[in-house]
């Protein structure tokens, strides 16, 4: 198969794949497709299943690279592999969009494009909320007047919480926490990001990828930790 076919069949369960996704999991070494005598990659069915194991172990279980790595040079040197099986086919557009599909919101990805009234619609907060938010820098809107999807999946959050009775301003803390989140894994970033070479900028994005899902995990547990005195357990 060629990348595009293997871009089609991994859409259905992973709409924010990209080609250039599949040529940075080649270049980290998680795949190695066959090439033709013109040099265009060819996939097998055992690729597609490695490369659906991947995208799955990052997406489910927020692994990083180095220990997918690691599960599938166990694997090789077993003799296993992930499980085969063969996905429905899914049209993909020239550009790599799937037609009729709506991208899922995820981190890094900023595709969504909303107005003022648009996000207000769909996010359950009203304006004046909003107004408060965006005093507080919590959501910003790049251009002025336009959000992404994160400023979509931030309203929805302070959607979620106000109904059990927090308020913008008690956000405050979120945001501090989080501008120091940003400073320090900046700094891990910035080398990479720095360099011209694509694959290092596609590496740097991977780890932007896999520290915030750590962050996540690390804040979750911290938080349930912090509550088990409160809730006797």
């Amino acid at each position: 198969m060629s990348i595009g076919e293997v871009l089609g069949q991994l859409r259905v369960d992973f709409p924010d794949v990209t080609i250039s996704k599949l040529r940075f999991l080649e270049a980290e070494g998680l795949v190695e497709p066959q090439r033709t005598a013109a040099g265009y990659r060819k996939y097998s069915w055992d690729d597609v299943a490695r490369l659906r194991f991947v995208l799955s172990a990052q997406r489910d279980q927020y692994l990083p690279l180095r220990v997918i790595r690691d599960q599938l040079a166990q694997w090789d040197a077993s003799g296993e592999s992930p499980g085969r099986q063969r996905p429905t086919l899914v049209a993909v557009g020239p550009d790599g969009e799937v037609p009729g599909r709506v991208p899922e919101e995820s981190v890094g990805s900023p595709q969504v494009r909303l107005g003022r009234l648009d996000l207000v619609a769909r996010s359950g907060i009203d304006e004046s909320t909003l107004g408060e938010l965006e005093r507080l820098g919590v959501v910003v809107s790049d251009p002025p007047g336009w959000y992404d999807d994160d400023a979509l999946i931030i309203a929805r959050a302070v959607a979620g919480l106000a109904a059990y009775g927090l308020e913008p301003r008690h956000l405050r803390a979120f945001r501090t926490a989080a501008d120091r989140e940003v400073g320090l894994f900046a700094q891990l970033l910035a080398p990479l990001a720095r360099q011209s070479d694509p694959a290092a900028r596609a590496r740097a994005a991977e780890t932007a990828r896999e520290l915030v899902a750590l962050s996540q995990q690390l804040h979750a547990a911290l938080v349930r930790v912090g509550l088990r005195s409160t809730l006797g357990r």
